[in-house]
């Protein structure tokens, strides 16, 4: 089957109507993945964001972060996987374990630099004003820092939406089935089309942030380099 044939089989196989619906269709398996990827993303934000505040704010504690960070980018995600399987079981909690540990160090490594970088005038300003350490964090830090925060928030929302794939091979539900199981099968028009589905759903999640970026971005902030 050459390159347009494959083309073909896989349009045909994410239009057809026997796919978009029932326990096994594109929707249901499109909130499963959402699923998991929103929960890990959830939990890793709830670990991330305040601790690289603090130590961003501190100034204390930020090569244990550093460290950390790049200690858990050196995890295989597959083998953490694999690994949490066996000490446990099949199941949601395999999963959601290697998602955490990828979706944690782009957003504590952002939040500290996004922290630790704001300029000093700004700080004494805010202490000027009569603002103490928590509102100085709170009301001026993380403002200014919030362009490089959201980009933390983003490039762990896309690691996590393209590797919740994983999920398959625990034995549960998402996009990952179409691909786990058409390799399997040798179904590869199932195999090109969940993975389609994957690559746009990510586009989603990088649309979804620019939205969320002139939101909660001062208009005086959305053209620092560091928000690309």
């Amino acid at each position: 089957m050459n390159l347009t044939d494959q083309i073909n089989a896989a349009w045909n196989w994410l239009t057809a109507s026997a796919h978009w619906s029932g326990g096994d269709g594109i929707p249901h398996r499109l909130l499963e993945h959402l699923g998991y990827s929103a929960l890990a993303l959830a939990i890793a934000a709830v670990i991330a964001l305040p601790l690289g505040a603090i130590v961003g704010h501190t100034g204390r504690g930020g090569f244990i972060v550093v460290s950390f960070a790049n200690l858990a980018r050196a995890v295989p995600t597959l083998g953490l996987l694999l690994l949490v399987v066996t000490v446990t079981s099949i199941g949601l909690t395999p999963v959601i374990i290697p998602l955490i540990a990828l979706a944690t160090p782009p957003i504590l490594v952002n939040t500290y630099e996004g922290i630790r970088g704001v300029d000093a005038d700004i700080k004494d300003a805010a202490k000027g004003m009569g603002m103490k350490g928590p509102g100085v964090l709170v009301k001026a830090e993380i403002p200014v820092a919030m362009p490089l925060i959201l980009l933390g928030l983003r490039t762990a929302a896309i690691q996590v939406v393209a590797t919740a794939t994983i999920a398959a091979y625990a034995g549960i539900g998402g996009l990952g089935r179409y691909i786990v199981d058409g390799l399997s099968r040798k179904d590869y028009p199932s195999v090109v089309g969940g993975s389609v589905l994957v690559v746009l759903l990510a586009v989603i999640v990088q649309l979804a942030f620019v939205g969320i970026r002139r939101a909660l971005v001062s208009p005086g902030l959305r053209g620092s380099s560091r928000t690309s």
